[in-house]
């Protein structure tokens, strides 16, 4: 890339992480989100370094066209795959960080630790460490939104240390890297009974910190009072209308929140050194991880994953051959685009077995997996098909499309709810490929094919009825959504009786429009913006090609579509389902959301149903193929699926930057989803796009937060609460995880109308559960009506403790570069050589040992030496090496070498990884 494109790039994903006025460390809100600044231009800064030595190692240029995340994903993807490149995912995954990173201001506002307030340093250390091991470990076990929420609640204590200590004051400029070393003490700490601030009247001194404090550098931090005003004698506050303390003699407080003209300086110093720190954190976790699972951990990815759920009970041998085929198919037909998985998960179910989960991105494997599934076993027809999607649910990347091939109904009608829930929280989409269920018998009348309709449709996938001969033609479905930049136009449902007309609009960016339409006896005319017209009944004609298969009408409209305003009208005496779709980088995200209070009000996303009686409030996020400002979004609202068409447009507030909050008064009865509208400034053609999850609102709210990984073989007690603005009484609670783990809950509860009722809920791990697993609880309060209910769905990790927080050490032992020249444009023909020992001592043992600079040739002994030996060999035209050793608990030690001849020698560095983190901080910044 060359430094022109370069600079522009950097300065763009500044402004993207920076837009609006930055005046406090606050949560999601938008303009005013220095919390959310810091943690986006950090966040930036290492996707972009990553990605950069991602393309540098495969040989290619790092060549963003533009700014817009959309194009830095395509170019950190690589050049040479052909097709639509989405950054859908990548904004999701800065999302669920920016959210994670807000909520310790509303769910630990009184807690000093995650804030680094009243002197808590050991324990916010504490956090930070616990923190950081969790995460390492989640990565290690693909539980990357995990890792990503973990890593949210981790950079907010992280960077208040900056803003609530007197760091800065004391005159460092660069982060304190004990934080992030556990093994090194944090030292000069002032104790309780020394006194660190002078009295400020006026609450705005510029520096209140008393000048003994300054002049033996000892660490302090304000003191926090949300409902009390004490505080030991002498101690600084916080400060800020939200504490109390600061009223209290010495008055004022040392928070750098916000920006102030008596504070600027300390402010932006206190911006500065949080964003270094929050590099520092994101490198350490980056070499640990790797480049690639780095990026994957942030979303940086093809779109697509491929999830089959399959029943290989005794009659699934067809069924179970099809869906190989697909495998296969997608697997040799999608090889080097955008379109190929970038990673593949499998789920095969029985009776009364399910699972395990395979999930690989090797393609190879893949088949492998598939190839040994066969039909065995079943007999009383009813399946574990619920069980084996709850799996899928769990396991795979939020957004996800799942496959479900089965010919049975469910015997475990019982977990319905809780697919439901887990559809809402991972918004992913359920397709059921169904063969047969007529023909056999079922013991539970509960369970019908029904049941996976209503599946499909709140999930805004498909329910597929065929035979299993017909199931060939049926699966070029799979082909049409298995792919990336998939986006939905537009999905209706109805139960028949009565002809409607349903118009939508298709843009100029969209590419392989399909219509898709089951039902039986379905009737319907296609009309185009010009007047041209294509019944069910021409499989080929003016507008695109119609499919039929059992109850699935697939019409593929032609490359040339015109782009305006469509119509399609049908008519059927019988239910069907509309879903429009086709591929394009315009598309958004949202979440609904609700707005805190305390000293740093924002908003948080809400988990479970929105609450009934009142406006909704969603912050959406739009994209388009050149980032937000290449679009101008009209209408956004709320508009139900089935049944008579109701419509609720929200009046929006631009938060910048294509985040907008929008407010729906009158929110539909039943259950809707999101319906947003605009103009492509590229093209000057309107789109029209729609969410695809079904959601509805509830009176009945379930608060419950985890803040902390669990220890195997380690009770951990959850404080839940439950209340609703509905009829009071009694209230049934159900909890399950996906790993079976052991709890206890109250199976009821008594509510009072308006009121919280506290309960708690025990879940235990086994002592053998591996580090890193990471569990899901979904549980549900529903009245004894049956009439109203709500759920939480909850992640955490159980992560083993740590004892071993040193890195492994790297020592250069030699070096041969006399052949270079000092004329570096002669240095083609010659090379250099360096030698390195390393060791991790009495720890756990380096796992890795791998290039962080350098474009030689590494090689080493055996990881399980005592003390491994490495040699690098590198033209003299590369100049420069940095060896990573990672031991078992993701320590990582670096050592580092320059042969560069400049005015002095040669620079050898074998240093600890915390001072090499400072300078490559530092390096980075300039």
């Amino acid at each position: 890339m060359g430094l022109i494109m370069t600079l522009l790039l950097g300065i763009a994903l500044l402004a993207l992480a920076l837009s609006g006025p930055t005046v406090a460390f606050v949560p999601i809100g938008g303009r005013a989100s220095t919390h959310i600044s810091i943690t986006g231009t950090a966040l930036l800064q290492k996707v972009t370094e990553t990605c950069r030595a991602v393309a540098e190692a495969a040989g290619h240029e790092f060549e963003p066209t533009g700014p817009s995340p959309e194009e830095l994903v395509q170019a950190c993807l690589g050049p040479t795959a052909t097709g639509e490149v989405s950054g859908a995912k990548f904004h999701s995954a800065l999302q669920e960080i920016y959210t994670q990173n807000g909520l310790i201001d509303r769910d630990f506002v009184n807690s000093a630790p995650h804030h680094f307030n009243s002197e808590a340093f050991l324990e916010g250390r504490g956090l930070i460490t616990e923190g950081v091991v969790a995460i390492k470990a989640n990565i290690g076990k693909e539980n990357f939104k995990a890792a990503r929420e973990t890593l949210g609640r981790v950079l907010h204590t992280l960077q208040d240390f900056y803003s609530h200590s007197n760091w800065v004051e004391l005159g460092y400029t660069e982060p304190y890297t004990n934080l992030l070393r556990p093994d090194l003490p944090l030292e000069n700490l002032a104790d309780v009974n020394t006194a660190t601030c002078n009295d400020c009247a006026s609450g705005t001194c510029p520096n209140p910190i008393l000048s003994n404090i300054l002049k033996k550098k000892k660490l302090t931090s304000g003191y926090m009072g949300i409902s009390s005003a004490n505080k030991p004698k002498g101690k600084c506050s916080h400060g800020g209308a939200g504490d109390q303390t600061s009223t209290t003699v010495p008055r004022g407080g040392i928070s750098k929140d916000e920006r102030r003209s008596d504070n600027l300086a300390f402010h932006n110093a206190a911006v500065n050194a949080a964003t270094a720190a929050s590099l520092q954190l994101l490198d350490d976790i980056r070499l640990a991880a790797g480049n690639n699972d780095f990026l994957r951990m942030l979303g940086i990815a093809r779109s697509s994953v491929v999830c089959f759920v399959i029943d290989t009970t005794g009659s699934m041998s067809d069924d179970i051959a099809e869906a190989r085929a697909v495998v296969y198919e997608i697997i040799d037909s999608k090889k080097g685009t955008q379109d190929e998985p970038s990673e593949y998960i499998l789920v095969p179910f029985n009776d009364p077995s399910f699972g395990p989960m395979i999930r690989t991105t090797d393609p190879d494997k893949m088949k492998k997996e598939i190839s040994k599934l066969s039909a065995t076993g079943g007999g009383d027809h009813p399946e574990m098909c619920l069980s084996g999607l709850q799996v899928a649910l769990t396991g795979a990347p939020p957004s996800s499309h799942i496959y479900v091939f089965t010919d049975a109904t469910a015997k475990d009608i019982y977990l319905k709810d809780t697919i439901v829930a887990l559809i809402r929280s991972t918004r992913s989409t359920v397709s059921f490929f169904m063969t047969g269920a007529g023909g056999r018998k079922r013991r539970s009348l509960r369970a019908s094919f029904q049941d996976y309709k209503d599946l499909a449709l709140a999930s805004g996938g498909q329910a597929i009825q065929v035979s299993k001969s017909q199931l060939p033609q049926a699966t070029d479905v799979i082909l049409d959504t298995s792919t990336s930049a998939l986006v939905t136009v537009l999905q209706r449902a109805r139960n028949g009786g009565a002809q409607e007309i349903f118009p939508f609009v298709l843009d100029e960016s969209l590419k392989n429009t399909t219509i898709y339409i089951t039902g039986t006896s379905v009737t319907f005319t296609v009309t185009n913006p010009a007047g041209a017209t294509q019944n069910q009944n021409e499989a080929s004609g003016k507008l695109g090609t119609i499919q039929t298969v059992g109850n699935l009408y697939r019409i593929r409209l032609n490359a040339d579509k015109q782009t305006g305003t469509w119509k399609i009208n049908i008519m059927s005496k019988q239910p069907y389902s509309l879903k429009i779709t086709g591929q394009s980088t315009i598309t958004f995200i949202y979440d609904f959301v609700e707005s805190f209070g305390g000293p740093h009000p924002g908003y948080a996303v809400v988990s479970g149903r929105p609450q009934a009686g009142q406006p909704a409030n969603l912050m959406v996020s739009v994209m388009g193929r050149k980032g937000p400002s290449s679009m101008a979004i009209g209408e956004i609202g709320l508009v139900t699926v089935s049944g008579s068409q109701s419509v609720s447009n929200g009046k929006t507030t631009d938060m910048g930057n294509g985040e907008i909050l929008v407010t729906v008064d009158a929110i539909p009865s039943g259950e809707f989803v999101v319906l947003l509208n605009g103009t492509d400034k590229l093209s000057n053609s309107q789109f029209q796009r729609q969410s695809t999850t079904q959601m509805s609102v509830s009176k009945v709210n379930i608060q419950a937060v985890v803040d902390s990984s669990v220890e195997p073989g380690k009770t951990f007690k959850l404080p839940f609460s439950v209340m609703t603005q509905g009829s009071g009484g009694k209230y049934t609670i159900s909890a399950k995880n996906d790993r079976n783990f052991e709890m206890t809950f109250p199976d009821s509860i008594t509510l009072t109308t308006g009121q919280y009722t506290n309960a708690t809920l025990t879940i235990t791990p086994p002592a053998n559960t591996p580090s890193g697993t990471d569990v899901t609880l979904t549980m549900e309060a529903k009245s004894s009506s049956g009439a109203d209910s709500n759920y939480v769905v909850l992640r955490f990790s159980v992560v083993t403790k740590i004892t071993d927080f040193v890195p492994p050490s790297c020592e250069v032992v030699g070096v041969l570069a006399d052949d270079c020249p000092q004329d570096v444009s002669q240095c083609g023909p010659f090379s250099w050589e360096l030698s390195a020992n390393l060791t991790d001592g009495n720890g756990t043992g380096i796992t890795r040992i791998s290039l962080n600079q350098g474009n030689g040739n590494l090689t080493h002994t055996s990881l399980n030496d005592p003390v491994i030996s490495a040699n690098y060999t590198a033209s003299c035209c590369s100049q420069i090496v940095e060896l990573i050793a990672v031991d078992k608990t993701g320590n990582v030690g670096k050592c580092y070498h320059s042969i560069v001849r400049s005015a002095g020698p040669a620079l050898t560095l074998s240093l600890p990884v915390w001072l090499c983190l400072v300078l490559s901080a530092f390096v980075a910044r300039f």
